[in-house]
């Protein structure tokens, strides 16, 4: 085999392994989302002290976050990815475990720290190799967090279904995943920096041209989080269902979800980023006002399956319209990836705050009208539409070592 072949069989090798990372990443957050009614229960906290909870989490990505990139600088990017992946699923224990508010802040404080780095090194060894293949692979990957959210969610909901305690579940799926984490971690890229590279620096602003983009992702990842978070919670408390249902209501948003992300490449390549979007958005707007208006739990559950097909492409189109928008595309993409991920994690209090002042009713209302964003502001993703020429390859300030 030649040196090329060989090359491009690693590449290959590393997009299924970090599209593994992917899935595992995400059936973290799908067993947690699906047993926040347990975890609120269990901490004997009301929905307004719950959604304080949820804060928690937000700041401790917004304090973390810029840390991945120094982490990787200092270990090379697997051995962070290695670090990271296992951090963030063993973080999924401690929720469970709190007993009261302060110590369920605590908690969800380390869970968002440990979940933001995770998805930093990830989200960045997948821009990598997308830029070596020369064509888009991110859709793809999002749709692996996806499915593997849907596994942990699917999980979730069985072990609802039987009642069981969360402490339990949580403590085997975090073993299991943390074994799956170490062992595709190592077949990812194993990058590392030049001798003459300064450490990126601890924090950055984001060029102005990711702000409007970044607000496109946010309305988007809004309601992806205020859905996860909230949606099982919406069912139990607004339309009186069983644990088991309220659950798989959580399952259906998730599909929706991993099946449209995992199709959303080839769709994007006919019809175009800003068409893609627009049509997307109207699918979330509908879904929302299924969601407000049910009397029954099948129109609900309906109205977040409608809302999980509207918002699964909006992300990972924000990153390629970052990727080709400024002078320094990286920067772009760090602060695209900053602002969705801090409205994924501000979005489920948010909702619990406006719950206890008024009801989770009027909650997703505010989600459907950010919903409307994405139809409003699709144009800025222009840049990033699959009409242009395609990726090519480019330089990075990492080598690679093989191992």
């Amino acid at each position: 085999m030649s040196e090329v072949d060989h090359a491009s069989t690693e590449v290959r090798r590393a997009r299924y392994a970090v599209a593994a990372v992917f899935a595992v990443h995400g059936a973290v957050t799908g067993s947690f989302a699906t047993r926040v009614p347990w975890i609120q229960e269990h901490a004997s906290v009301s929905a307004g002290q719950l959604g304080l909870a949820l804060a928690f989490p937000a700041l401790g990505a917004s304090v973390a976050m810029p840390l991945a990139g120094r982490i990787s600088h200092r270990f090379g990017a697997r051995n962070a990815l290695r670090g990271l992946i296992s951090l963030w699923t063993m973080s999924l224990v401690l929720p469970a475990l709190a007993p009261n508010l302060l110590a369920l802040c605590l908690a969800l404080f380390v869970y968002g720290a440990s979940a933001g780095m995770a998805d930093v090194g990830m989200n960045a060894l997948g821009v990598e190799i997308e830029n070596r293949l020369g064509r888009s692979i991110m859709s793809g990957l999002h749709g692996m967090w996806s499915a593997g959210a849907l596994v942990g969610s699917a999980a979730g909901t069985l072990a609802a279904h039987l009642g069981s305690d969360a402490r339990l579940h949580h403590a085997l799926a975090a073993a299991a995943l943390t074994f799956l984490g170490l062992l595709f971690c190592r077949w990812v890229l194993d990058l590392q920096p030049t001798e003459d590279e300064e450490p990126p620096p601890r924090f950055a602003l984001p060029p102005r041209s990711a702000l409007l983009i970044g607000a496109v992702g946010f309305c988007a990842v809004f309601a992806e989080g205020a859905s996860l978070d909230w949606s099982a919670v919406y069912l139990r408390e607004q339309l009186e269902t069983s644990a088991g249902l309220a659950a798989a209501c959580t399952t259906g948003f998730t599909l929706t979800m991993a099946v449209a992300r995992i199709a959303g490449d080839r769709i994007v390549d006919r019809f175009g980023s800003v068409c893609t979007v627009r049509v997307s958005g109207l699918f979330a707007v509908l879904g929302g006002l299924l969601v407000v208006v049910a009397g029954h739990p099948a129109v609900a559950m309906a109205g977040f399956a409608l809302m999980g097909l509207g918002i699964a492409v909006v992300v990972p189109l924000c990153f390629a319209a970052a990727g080709r928008s400024g002078s320094n595309p990286s920067l772009a993409i760090a602060g695209v990836a900053t602002i969705t991920y801090t409205s994924g994690l501000v979005a489920p209090s948010a909702i619990g705050t406006l719950a206890q002042a008024t009801s989770l009713m009027v909650s997703f209302v505010l989600v459907t009208v950010l919903a409307g964003g994405l139809i409003a502001f699709a144009g800025v993703l222009r840049a990033g539409d699959r009409d242009r020429p395609k990726l090519t390859p480019t330089p990075t300030p990492l080598t690679e070592r093989h191992p």
